[in-house]
């Protein structure tokens, strides 16, 4: 009897030595599933970080796009605004101009007036500055209009646009026929090389010197609309 209580004491010694190894074991894993848990969290937060900084530099790259659009936009500006010292180009040249002439003078109007417009045809922007050279043909001979107005800066013309240049000149009040203008010649700025066109304005310019110092101006390039 005393045997199978020893058997028994011994038993249940071992069952509590094998609980408490299990336990030992279980509580070792609990301890290493935390530290396993913390490391895979931490790679997850830095998982997401990376995720994070690959989405600005994702959206960088995206907003780089419309940067890069803007940089094309700005070109243009840049090319939009290419007046005074920013101008660009080669000069524009006479071969490289359609020149016209149209009558815009308005009734009321104390003299008489017209545009002479410069239209970039040359394939390409160029830079244009200073005055039009424009003389009037007549019955009486050439009568070459003055300047008047500040040149102004040199301004990029593109290629298919216009700027005009307006051209006043002294109507004729006198009730005679006073003289007959017959054509018109245009120089485009710094060129030699002319056009002639049909005069679009009245028909006559008073006859000899009315003494109040009426004559034929043109103003600088974009100045069409200032006269009158």
């Amino acid at each position: 009897m005393r045997a199978r209580k020893l058997t028994f004491a011994a038993l249940a010694l071992a069952a509590g030595l094998s609980l408490t190894a299990c336990q030992n074991d279980d509580d070792a894993a609990g301890q290493a599933d935390p530290s396993s848990g913390q490391s895979a969290s931490s790679a997850s937060s830095s998982g997401g970080g990376s995720d994070s900084g690959g989405t600005d530099e994702a959206g960088g790259k995206d907003s780089s796009a419309p940067d890069s659009g803007g940089s094309a936009s700005g070109g243009s500006s840049s090319g939009g605004s290419g007046s005074g010292s920013e101008a660009k180009g080669g000069k524009c040249t006479t071969d490289g101009l359609k020149v016209t002439a149209q009558n815009t003078f308005i009734d009321g109007d104390r003299e008489g007036s017209i545009a002479v417009g410069l239209t970039n045809t040359s394939g390409a922007d160029c830079v244009i500055s200073g005055f039009v050279g424009v003389d009037l043909k007549t019955n009486a001979g050439t009568i070459s209009a003055t300047r008047k107005g500040d040149p102004g800066d040199p301004y990029t013309l593109k290629n298919g646009k216009e700027i005009d240049s307006n051209v006043s000149y002294p109507l004729n009040k006198t009730g005679g026929s006073g003289v007959t203008i017959t054509g018109l010649v245009v120089t485009p700025p710094n060129e030699t090389k002319s056009v002639t066109l049909d005069w679009p304005g009245e028909s006559s310019l008073p006859a000899g010197d009315s003494g109040n110092g009426d004559q034929v101006l043109v103003g600088p390039i974009g100045s069409a609309g200032q006269g009158g």
